[in-house]
């Protein structure tokens, strides 16, 4: 994707996001905006891969007959954490699992409702996405430079000291915050 590209992913993805959330909203179950466009909605970079729900667990199997109906393809990848709705180029990633932890429906209700596009939907707050974020760090998957665009954007809207709570027994996302105290983005 070269930077003249990006405008049009943009429309796609935020398309997609519309056309899954408004579905999600009429037909159910509860969900919430989780990951990049989470942080988006609250100033952070707009994400150019996909768009991240989250539902409770036991509604994963619900969530996918709603975006199936709406027009999605569903794509059940080998990883049992999550689903695919694709629609054209776009995925829209249905997340049932955040770091192994099932999501409940508490999750779900402890967002906040934002309007997005024009559409009001629950989005998690931004102390749990960047939780999540840090969480998800591992000798496999550790890119600091994608996230420190978000963690700028969004620095005086997260509880840190719960993030790192949150986040104490993972060491990648220990030098991580460590690096943004440095950078006096975090302290």
């Amino acid at each position: 994707m070269t930077l003249s590209d990006v405008p049009a992913r943009n429309d796609e993805l935020r398309d997609a996001l519309k056309r899954a959330a408004s579905a999600l909203k009429a037909q159910g179950p509860e969900f919430a905006l989780a990951g990049s466009y989470a942080l988006w909605v609250r100033g952070g970079p707009e994400p150019v891969h996909d768009v991240d729900f989250v539902v409770a667990e036991e509604d994963a199997d619900t969530a996918a007959k709603t975006l199936e109906e709406a027009g999605f393809r569903i794509d059940r990848p080998p990883e049992d954490w999550l689903f695919k709705a694709c629609t054209g180029g776009v995925v829209v990633d249905v997340l049932h699992r955040l770091n192994g932890v099932p999501v409940d429906i508490a999750t779900i209700r402890g967002a906040d409702v934002v309007e997005v596009l024009a559409i009001a939907m629950p989005v998690l707050p931004p102390t749990q996405v960047m939780s999540e974020k840090l969480s998800s760090f591992s000798e496999h998957h550790c890119d600091f430079a994608a996230l420190l665009p978000g963690v700028r954007a969004v620095r005086e809207q997260v509880n840190w000291n719960q993030v790192r709570s949150a986040t104490a027994d993972n060491d990648f996302a220990a030098a991580f915050l460590f690096l943004t105290d440095r950078l006096g983005i975090t302290a």
